[in-house]
């Protein structure tokens, strides 16, 4: 999608579709049910406010988010239809909101077959805030999932043009950056779309190793050799179940004029397929496991999206990448497997594979000189038990790199929840022929997971978190398709940044 900004007056810009933002200046929440609601265009536009008014004065609209109306051949302006959104209350309008109603507006309208739009900047929020966010919005709504469908229609925006009168400049470098991010977003989402046929650990280290040739990333992708001799047993023992030969995925992003320290580690879960092992899963919904490796195909594009960006600050990305399959070679229930780090771990459940895969990711992180972690899995369905599908599960051993994650995953504008880590929860993986048990049971079970892999963090700063509920969009919403979502990769490229600012 090719992004410009405009500084004109909207009336005047000939373009497919013109976007304009309607919000509520009453909030339902304050207001008795019966209360109608008082809507205004988010633009000071005389000419756009004019060609909106009797549809906003008729009492059809509602306001609730997301709420879309198509004006053809709008009185006064030179764009062919006007689109209008609902960004909801007033009140409550923000750029977390901004990103979802952009993606909305583009899925309403190339579902219709237009190709381009231009998009008002709603009055209110600051211009590079507001571009950033649209950006973003508009390139994941762009995305769509049906890759082999052979009736696949042709359904895109090409082009899409933001409306602001702020500094050009400014401007733009905002939505660069955004292309970059939403690119890279969509880069990953593509990754975990693939079915386990199309990415095996193999392909995605292909995968992986085309795109850092082409963004400078260095690039190391080692095999069943390579781990045998790190003596990464917990990771081997999940890959020896598999025909498909295990990958090692190792980045690394080294500008020359950052300093010695920090060295950030981003290790990432790259099930591509996971039946559960020899504690096999039910047949039904076990197709979806192809996104097992989101977490793996989140930090690839974030590392994507680093190198583009080119912050002042040394970044390792480590992907852990296997089937986990039922064979007679597959481990079993019972048996103790040595991780890299020396820990020795009894495996009580096969399904529990992603924390031994991530448990030598993180050991061999710190190897290669990591002083801080981040991993990101689609871990334990225990934590869509306790958050549902609306927000991640964040886990950290540090307070002070908890405030500047949650920092950043503010202004990426994704939903993250922090759980405990209290040193009750780690009894309950305690063993009594190993060190560690890869389950705790079934109480807790996102948290017991999260003990697991602090068995490995150790010391080093470390945030944990568990995307099982959020890496795939279960619904259709107005603003994202089904599917892959990329969740964490914003939150995880805002956070690297911060250590640069």
């Amino acid at each position: 999608m090719k992004t410009t900004i405009a500084l004109t007056t909207p009336a005047q810009l000939e373009t497919e579709a013109l976007v304009a933002v309607v919000l509520n200046q009453v909030d339902p929440a304050e207001k008795s049910k019966d209360a109608k609601p008082h809507l205004k265009l988010a633009t000071d536009d005389s000419s756009v406010q004019s060609a909106g008014a009797d549809l906003l004065a008729s009492g059809e609209l509602t306001g609730k988010l997301f709420e879309t109306n198509l004006l053809h051949n709008p009185a006064g302006l030179k764009a062919k239809r006007l689109l209008l959104v609902s960004g909801g209350p007033t009140k409550k309008f923000s750029c977390y909101e901004l990103r979802r109603i952009a993606g909305t507006a583009v899925r309403a309208l190339k579902s219709r077959g237009i190709r381009s739009l231009a998009f008002i900047a709603p009055a209110g929020i600051p211009g590079e805030q507001a571009v950033h966010a649209i950006v973003e919005g508009a390139l994941v709504g762009n995305f769509d999932p049906d890759y082999y469908r052979s009736d696949r229609k042709d359904q895109k925006i090409d082009e899409l043009t933001i409306i602001d009168s702020g500094n050009k400049s400014a401007l733009e470098k905002a939505a660069n950056e955004a292309q970059i991010i939403g690119d890279s977003q969509n880069f990953t989402r593509d990754l975990v779309n693939e079915p386990s046929n199309r990415m095996t650990p193999t392909i995605l280290a292909e995968r992986a190793k085309k795109m850092c040739q082409e963004v400078g990333l260095k690039c190391e992708v080692y095999g069943a050799d390579k781990i045998k001799e790190l003596k990464m047993g917990a990771f081997w023992s999940v890959a020896q179940g598999s025909d498909e030969p295990p990958a090692l995925i190792v980045m690394k992003y080294e500008p020359a004029v950052a300093s010695e320290k920090p060295v950030l580690g981003l290790v990432g879960k790259g099930i591509t397929f996971d039946t559960g092992g020899i504690s096999i899963k039910p047949a039904d919904g076990m197709e979806k496991m192809k996104y097992d490796m989101a977490g793996g195909a989140t930090m690839v594009g974030a590392m994507r999206a680093i190198a583009l960006l080119k912050p002042k600050v040394r970044v390792i990305g480590i992907v852990c990448a296997t089937e986990n399959m039922p064979s007679g070679h597959a481990q079993k229930p019972g048996d103790v497997q040595i991780a890299m780090s020396g820990k020795s771990i009894e495996i009580i459940n096969t399904d529990a594979e992603g924390r031994l895969v991530l448990a030598d990711g993180l050991h061999y992180a710190k190897q290669l000189g990591a002083t801080h972690l981040v991993d990101a899995a689609t871990l334990t369905g225990a934590v869509v038990v306790a958050l549902g599908y609306a927000n991640a599960g964040v886990f950290a051993n540090d307070d002070a790199m908890y405030q500047r994650f949650h920092k950043a995953n503010e202004e990426a504008g994704e939903k993250m929840w922090r759980l405990p880590l209290d040193d009750e929860y780690k009894e309950q993986i305690r063993s009594t022929i190993a060190d560690i048990m890869n389950t705790g049971g079934r109480w807790g079970g996102a948290i017991t997971a999260a003990m697991f892999l602090q068995e490995f963090a150790e010391e080093t700063p470390w945030i944990h978190l568990d995307i099982a509920g959020t890496a795939w969009v279960e619904e259709q919403k107005p603003w994202i398709a089904k599917g892959p979502s990329g969740i964490a990769l914003r939150s995880l490229v805002e956070f690297v940044r911060s250590f640069a600012k």
